[in-house]
């Protein structure tokens, strides 16, 4: 046991680093996410019927896009995407031969320095998108149409009502799913040591490959990652307590 505790002390300024990124990277991903999905359900509830036909082309262009968003991210693996974002999209943007953004020497330093953090994000953020969409429009649905109704009538625009009537209320109503999108966030974090960025999961894979050892090191992760959680958990549920409806 004395010897583990060594163990876990020789490295323990790598595990303090890999916590800090899990969080920075379940962080930067869920603020993604948000933005996204924010973007996304608004897409999909856009609707210009009575509108003159190019904002009818553009309403239905922009929820053709959504759909087909919710369709590939939430039907395909986030491994899988993880991957693609790590060897197909991000090389053709950041390549040393010929990025579309940066290349040459520039690019060849990013990639070393940036790269494997910057597609986590990525591949995570726009994951979580998906979902969150789903979450965002069921929110913004829950509100009665009555409400907007009567933000309209007072003299509001379609996003002045939606920003200061619709969206504060349905935010309240958001947090339980978008706690649990972020704590979920959080443990696929875990995903990313495949592609070489040193979270939590990637601290053991390095502790097990030179000391053989994976028991220890994986409970030692498993116990981080709970008491992460358990944190973020009781965080929500005073945000919860906090913004409830029951309280206005």
């Amino acid at each position: 046991m004395s010897d583990y505790f060594d163990l876990i002390y020789e490295y323990r300024w790598m595990f303090a680093k890999g916590i800090l990124l899990t969080l920075g990277v379940s962080a930067l991903s869920t603020l993604m996410g948000v933005i996204l999905g924010m973007i996304g359900a608004l897409a999909r509830l856009a609707n210009a019927e009575k509108s003159a036909w190019p904002l009818r082309a553009l309403t239905w262009l922009l929820r053709t896009v959504s759909g087909v968003y919710l369709w590939v991210f939430r039907g395909t693996p986030l491994f899988v995407q993880l991957f693609v974002w790590a060897y197909v999209w991000f090389p053709a943007f950041v390549h040393p031969d010929g990025g579309w953004i940066l290349s040459g020497e520039e690019a060849k330093i990013f990639r070393q320095n940036y790269g494997p953090f910057l597609i986590g994000v990525l591949a995570l953020g726009t994951n979580s998108g998906a979902y969150i969409t789903e979450i965002f429009r069921a929110g913004i649905q829950s509100i009665d149409k009555g409400q907007m109704e009567a933000a309209r009538s007072l003299g509001m625009t379609y996003p002045q009502a939606m920003r200061f009537v619709i969206l504060p209320q349905a935010v309240r109503r958001m947090l339980p799913p978008l706690a649990n999108e972020f704590i979920t966030l959080l443990k696929d974090s875990s995903l990313l040591s495949a592609i070489a960025v040193a979270e939590l999961a990637y601290v053991q894979r390095t502790i097990s490959g030179r000391y053989s050892i994976y028991e220890e090191p994986l409970y030692t992760i498993a116990l981080i990652y709970l008491a992460m959680t358990l944190c973020l958990s009781s965080l929500f549920s005073w945000l919860e307590k906090r913004y409830s409806l029951q309280r206005r």
